[in-house]
């Protein structure tokens, strides 16, 4: 696995004190700094991932449990496809997607965001990234994927639905694809969206067609796929300049072969 800053989940006095309203200029620079700081780390370091498809789920789920094979096997088809495989990088869903993508000879990468309790990094990860803002993260999964999987989860799970139906909803990301795995889960929601929101005319029947629903990962990716490369257009990896510090990050398969006599 990978190696890199810290991993782990943390609280700062930062953090506390975000919201805590106006606070000295100077502080209020810092923060502004630390913020562009890690734009520009997320920015160099994803720049080089290659096309990427982010799965999210909970981390409660354990190795054998129906949900994270379903997780290991949407890896492996994304990763044979030629999709990286991006997570939160932790155990349960994250761990499957990316175990999945690393048994198939695909690139696996993890972004962590630092909360109060502390999470390991799974074992199936080329390169990882951590994170101190979630809006940081979000432009990041957001700007390097070409879609979202979404297996089952808690309130994480649901902020990042929410969020990327939101966007595609304002024409923000036009047509994003976002493929929720697991009806039986996912059913009371759409029941929910469908029915109550709907007939509330809060949203529009529209804005919930847009979100597929299913148990098939081959028709998850050839979702994924068809917009990839008929809408959006896959773009070739642009290739690092050594002299400015930039590396691209080969899959264990690439990496084999590069350590070969």
């Amino acid at each position: 696995m990978a190696t890199g800053r810290r991993w782990g989940k943390h609280s700062t006095r930062d953090e506390r004190s975000f919201l805590r309203g106006p606070a000295w200029r100077i502080e209020e620079f810092r923060r502004l700094l630390r913020i562009g700081l890690e734009f520009v780390r997320g920015f160099r370091t994803l720049h080089f991932v290659g096309p990427c498809v982010t799965v999210f789920g909970s981390a409660r789920f354990t190795d054998g449990h129906p949900w994270y094979e379903l997780a290991q096997e949407m890896g492996r088809r994304l990763a044979t496809a030629g999709f990286t495989v991006i997570t939160g990088g932790g155990p349960g869903i994250m761990e499957a997607a990316n175990r999945g993508a690393r048994e198939a000879g695909g690139r696996s990468v993890g972004c962590n965001i630092q909360l109060p309790l502390e999470q390991k990094p799974n074992d199936y990860l080329d390169l990882f990234l951590e994170f101190r803002y979630f809006f940081v993260r979000k432009v990041m999964l957001v700007k390097y994927s070409y879609g979202f999987v979404v297996l089952p989860g808690g309130f994480g799970t649901l902020d990042e639905i929410f969020e990327t139906a939101t966007l595609v909803q304002t024409q923000k990301i036009p047509d994003f694809p976002l493929v929720l795995m697991g009806r039986e889960y996912w059913q009371p929601l759409f029941d929910l969206l469908r029915g109550t929101m709907v007939r509330a005319g809060t949203i529009e029947l529209a804005d919930v067609d847009r979100i597929v629903l299913t148990d098939s990962p081959g028709e998850a990716l050839a979702v994924l796929d068809r917009y990839a490369r008929e809408r959006a257009g896959i773009r070739l990896e642009p290739r690092p300049i050594p002299i400015l510090g930039e590396r691209s990050v080969p899959g264990p398969a690439e990496a084999a072969r590069r350590s070969e006599p």
